[in-house]
């Protein structure tokens, strides 16, 4: 099994091992999202058209761990124009909640990614090539307020094994 496999997972299980008693203290304060986003997806070969714009949701769940701080979990799948099919992954967060509601969080995890070789080739790939690669994911954001709303707005930064480059916006609606 891959390495860095096993390392982003190690990572996942170990944040939520960390959290696991602050969670049963509190889950009735929990905050669960679902969201749409929308992006710009760079895979970082180094050629032309090696980007994609990227559409797709997310989903999670956030829990206090003590004053302003939180942990959770993330999950997201987007669809790509161009060198990128699909993508798709989970994340573990940890951040800071602000006055007002808007979190602050860095983000760690696994994403795979389904590529177009017809577009990265120029042609049909050879019978048997492997489409996808996933590797760990890594990233910054704001999920940002809007007053007592129950809408936010997404702002995050993301690289994948620091090999690419992925910036997405979008909605977030709590419950």
């Amino acid at each position: 099994m891959n390495s860095k496999i096993l390392t982003a997972g190690a990572a996942v299980a170990a944040a939520f091992a960390f959290a696991t008693p602050a969670l049963a203290q509190d889950a009735s304060g929990a905050d669960t999202y679902v969201g749409a986003s929308v992006g710009y997806h760079d895979i970082g070969v180094g050629v032309d058209g090696d980007d994609s714009m990227i559409y797709g949701a997310v989903a999670g769940v956030d829990f206090p761990v003590g004053g302003k701080l939180f942990l959770g979990a993330e999950g997201n799948y987007h669809l790509g124009d161009g060198v990128i099919d699909n993508e798709y992954g989970i994340a573990a967060r940890a951040g800071v909640k602000l006055a007002g509601g808007t979190k602050l969080y860095a983000k760690a995890g696994y994403q795979e990614v389904d590529f177009d070789l017809v577009s990265v080739l120029g042609g049909n790939p050879p019978p048997g090539t492997d489409d996808s690669d996933g590797d760990y994911i890594v990233g910054v954001g704001a999920d940002i307020a809007l007053g007592d709303s129950p809408v936010g707005l997404r702002l995050a930064a993301d690289t994948i094994a620091f090999d690419s480059t992925r910036l997405t916006a979008g909605v977030l609606f709590k419950f």
